[in-house]
C-alpha cells in the first residue's frame, strides 16, 4: 500500500509530460454487409448472409487477424448510468470508419430507444492500425448488473467512463469492482470535461437554471456561468476514483490506470487536460491507441482443442439459437463437429452435439459471416439447440467444461399469474397460465440475473430478480407482446443466518437542492435509511449530495415520490451493497387506496362529489369493477365508493339545474409507478392497453374476512 500511496503522489507530475498520441483513422469498411434491421441480432438471415460470404475481403478477414491472438483486444465500456457510454461506442465506430445509422446505434431494443438506458450488453468490433478491438458495451443501472458481470470474463481490459462533473457513483463502484474481481486493468477516462460543472449564475434562479441545463443540447449558456468545470475539479474525480481503485483492493498494477479527458458528445478523447483541442486532434485517436497499449492481448492457445464459454444468446428464426462468447483455446471452422457440455453436481454432463452451421461476428453495426476463428476472439456460433448461457462449447474430444460466472444473488421477487379480472381476455392474446410460463422460462434461459419458480398458486410463478426496473422492463415486453397477466408487489428476499434475519441493503447517492434536505430526509427516515456522508457538491453552491444505506424494501416505490418531493431537480442513484441484519419495520410510507364497490362505466357525476376523498387515478368514461382501486385515500384507511354513480333524472327543470362538471387531472399511474405503489394485499392487472390496479380479493366481505391473517 505504501508503494500505491507514492504512485498517486507521482501520478499528477508523471502525466504532465505525456504527450497526446497521434494517429491516423483506419480505413473505412466497405466490405461489410449492413444489418437490415437494428432491431434484432440478425435480421433476414438469407439476404444479410449471402451477401456477407461472397464478400472475399471478409474471408481475409477471417483468416487473418483473427486467427492471430497478439492482434486483439477484448474491451469492455463500464460506467454509471448516464455517464455516456453508449455515445462513445458511437464516436468510437465512427472514428474507424463504422457508418452509424443514427444516435446510439447499438441500443437496439425499442425500450432502450424510448427510455434513454442500455438494458442489454452489445458486442461489435473495430479495426485500429492491425488490430482487432472487440468492444462490450454495457448497461449503467444497478439492475441490470447481471449484464456487466456476465461480460467482464469475455475481455481483458476495461474503459472506465466517469462523468468529470458528477465523479464516481454508486454504479461506478459496482462495476469497478467487478472488473477488478477478474483482474482487468481499467482505463479511466473523464468525460463530459466541456460542459460547465457548476450550478451558480448571475441573475437566473437555481432550481430553473438546473432545469435549463438539463435539457439544454448546446452549450450556449456559457457566459452566464460562474464557476465551469476545470482541470482542479478533474484532478479531484481522478483523486476519488484512485480512492475507490484503493478502498476495493485493486492492485498496484491496476492502481497505475492511465487517464484520459474526453467529451464523447463531440467526439475527441485527449491524455492532457483540455475543453477545446485543435481541429486536427479532435477524434478518439488517444483512446484507441490507449487501449491497444494498455490491454494486453488474450492469452490463448491456438493449437488446443476448442472450448469457448457461452456468455450470450440470441434466437433466430432460421438459424435457430446463436451463441456468443471468448474462444478460449483452439480454433473453430464452419462444418466442425461440436458438443454443448455443463457442470452438474455429478460432473460434467454433455447436453447435445451437432454440427457448426454458421460462424458470425459482429463489425460496427453489421454481422459478417466468417470461415474460422481462432483464441481469444469473440464470435458467434449457430448450429446447436440446446446449450445456453454459462455453457461450454467445445470439441467432441474434450471431456471438461469451463467454470461458469458467479452471479450476485437476486434480492427482489415478484408473482406472476394469470389475468382474473372481470375485464380478463378483452385485449390480449396469450391469456394462459401455460403460455405464460414458457415465456418466463425463455427469459431466464438469455438472461442469468433472473430466476423463475413455480408459484403457490396454481398457474403463477415466481420471479426473482434484481429490481423493480429489471421486473418491470419484463413486463412491458410482455404486455407489448400480447400478453395479460396479474403482478403482485415486490417482495424483498430475505436470508437467515445463525438464526438472525437477514435483509438487503442498498447504497444510495442523492444530489438536491439545500432546500429539499428537510423533505428527503424525512420520507427516508420512514423507509429505515441511515446516513453515512453528506456535504455540499464540490464546485457548486446551494446543492447537497447524501450518502445512505436503505433497505431494498423501503426503496421499492420510492423514486416518483422522490422526484415529486425534488420538483425534478434532484438525482438519485441505488446500487445493491450486502445483506445485513433486519431493520424493522417501515413507517408510514403509503396512504389508503379508494376502491370500486360499483362496476361499470365511470361518471362524472359520481367523480365530482368524490374529488375530496383524495386523488384519482381515473377518469369518466372508464370502465370499472368491483375491488378496482380508482384513487388514494386522503387518509390511512382504505374506503370503499361507488364511481358509477348516475345522476337521477327526474321532470323538474330549474335555471342552474344541470351544473357544469369540471375534474381535476386524474394521477394516471404508469407501470413502474404501479410497482412502486401497490401493497401486500393488492395486484397489478396488466393488459397490452392498460396497467389498472385492484384488491387481491374482490369482494369486500371477502377482504374484511381475509384481513389480519399471514398470507393476506
Amino acid at each position: 500500500m505504501a508503494a500505491a500511496l507514492l504512485m498517486r503522489a507521482l501520478r499528477s507530475e508523471g502525466r504532465q509530460q505525456l504527450k497526446p498520441l497521434l494517429s491516423a483513422p483506419a480505413s473505412p469498411l466497405r466490405f461489410y454487409s449492413r444489418v437490415a434491421s437494428s432491431s434484432s441480432f440478425i435480421s433476414s438471415p438469407h439476404r444479410c448472409f449471402s451477401s456477407a460470404a461472397a464478400s472475399s475481403p471478409a474471408s481475409a478477414f477471417a483468416l487473418g487477424s483473427s486467427m492471430d491472438p497478439s492482434r486483439i483486444r477484448n474491451v469492455a465500456v463500464i460506467a454509471h448510468v448516464d455517464h455516456g457510454k453508449t455515445t462513445l461506442m458511437d464516436r468510437l465506430l465512427r472514428q474507424c470508419g463504422a457508418d452509424i445509422p443514427h444516435e446510439r446505434a447499438l441500443d437496439s431494443i425499442t425500450l432502450e430507444r424510448e427510455r434513454g438506458i442500455t438494458i442489454a450488453s452489445k458486442v461489435t468490433s473495430i479495426s485500429w492500425k492491425d488490430n482487432e478491438l472487440n468492444m462490450v458495451d454495457t448497461p449503467g443501472h444497478a439492475d441490470f448488473g447481471g449484464e456487466v458481470e456476465r461480460v467482464v470474463g469475455m475481455v481483458e481490459g476495461a474503459v472506465l467512463v466517469v462523468d468529470a462533473g458528477e465523479g464516481p457513483l454508486a454504479q461506478t463502484k459496482f462495476v469497478l469492482a467487478k472488473a477488478l474481481k477478474h483482474g482487468l486493468r481499467p482505463i479511466l477516462l473523464l468525460n463530459k470535461v466541456d460542459r460547465p460543472s457548476g450550478i451558480e449564475a448571475i441573475g437566473m434562479p437555481l432550481n430553473l437554471l438546473t432545469v435549463i441545463w438539463k435539457k439544454c443540447s448546446e452549450h450556449t449558456w456559457e457566459n452566464t456561468w460562474v464557476r465551469i468545470l476545470s482541470e482542479e475539479t478533474c484532478n479531484e474525480v481522478e483523486s476519488l476514483v484512485f480512492d475507490l481503485f484503493a478502498n476495493l483492493g485493486a492492485t498496484e498494477e491496476q492502481l497505475d490506470f492511465p487517464v484520459l479527458y474526453a467529451s464523447a458528445k463531440e467526439g475527441w478523447a485527449s491524455s492532457t487536460f483540455t475543453k477545446d483541442p485543435a481541429v486536427d486532434a479532435r477524434n478518439m485517436s488517444p483512446l484507441l491507441d490507449a487501449i491497444t497499449s494498455h490491454v494486453p492481448p488474450p492469452s490463448a492457445n491456438v493449437e488446443a482443442p476448442f472450448q469457448m464459454l457461452v456468455s450470450m444468446m440470441e434466437r433466430d428464426f432460421y438459424l435457430g439459437r446463436i451463441l456468443t462468447g471468448r474462444i478460449s483455446s483452439g480454433a473453430i471452422h464452419v462444418g466442425d463437429k461440436i458438443q454443448g457440455l455443463r457442470c452438474t453436481d455429478g460432473g460434467v454432463e454433455k447436453i447435445e452435439e451437432g454440427k457448426v452451421t454458421k460462424l458470425m461476428k459482429k463489425k460496427g453495426t453489421s454481422i459478417i459471416m466468417i470461415d474460422s476463428a481462432g483464441a481469444g476472439d469473440i464470435i458467434s456460433v449457430a448450429g446447436l439447440t440446446s446449450p445456453s448461457i454459462g455453457h461450454t462449447v467445445a470439441n467432441i474430444e474434450v471431456t471438461t467444461a469451463l467454470p461458469t460466472v458467479q452471479l450476485d444473488p437476486p434480492t427482489i421477487s415478484m408473482t406472476f399469474g394469470v389475468n382474473d379480472s372481470p375485464l380478463a381476455g378483452r385485449d390480449g392474446t396469450h391469456l394462459t397460465g401455460g403460455k405464460i410460463g414458457d415465456r418466463l422460462l425463455a427469459e431466464a434461459e438469455t438472461n442469468l440475473a433472473i430466476n423463475v419458480l413455480p408459484g403457490q398458486v396454481s398457474e403463477s410463478f415466481e420471479v426473482q430478480g434484481r429490481g423493480e426496473l429489471q421486473l418491470g422492463i419484463l413486463i412491458e415486453n410482455m404486455r407489448r407482446e400480447g400478453f395479460e397477466l396479474s403482478v403482485s408487489p415486490p417482495r424483498v428476499m430475505y436470508k437467515t443466518e445463525k438464526g438472525q434475519k437477514l435483509e438487503p441493503i442498498e447504497e444510495v447517492t442523492i444530489e438536491i437542492n439545500d432546500e429539499h434536505v428537510g423533505l428527503v430526509m424525512e420520507a427516508l427516515s420512514h423507509r429505515r435509511a441511515e446516513v453515512t456522508d453528506m456535504g455540499p457538491v464540490p464546485g457548486t453552491s446551494g446543492r447537497t449530495r447524501m450518502s445512505l444505506t436503505c433497505p431494498s424494501r423501503g426503496l421499492v416505490g420510492y423514486r416518483s415520490v422522490f422526484s415529486t418531493d425534488t420538483r425534478g431537480t434532484g438525482f438519485m442513484h441505488r446500487a445493491f451493497l450486502t445483506y445485513s441484519k433486519h431493520r424493522g419495520q417501515l413507517g408510514n410510507v403509503r396512504k389508503g387506496v379508494l376502491v370500486s364497490c360499483g362496476k361499470g362505466i365511470i361518471t362524472a357525476h359520481a367523480l365530482m362529489s368524490l374529488e375530496a376523498r383524495g386523488t384519482l387515478f381515473v377518469s369518466p368514461g372508464m370502465e370499472t369493477y368491483e375491488g378496482m382501486i380508482v384513487g388514494e385515500h386522503s387518509r390511512d384507511n382504505d374506503l370503499d365508493i361507488n364511481p358509477v354513480r348516475t345522476k337521477e333524472l327526474t321532470n323538474i327543470r330549474a335555471p342552474g339545474k344541470d351544473e357544469n362538471v369540471k375534474l381535476s387531472p386524474p394521477r394516471l399511474m404508469t407501470l413502474e409507478e404501479a410497482i412502486g405503489y401497490v401493497a401486500s394485499d393488492e395486484l397489478i392487472e396488466v393488459t397490452p392497453k392498460s396497467v389498472k390496479m385492484r384488491k387481491r380479493y374482490l369482494d369486500a366481505n371477502k377482504r374484511k374476512m381475509m384481513k389480519g391473517k399471514k398470507d393476506y
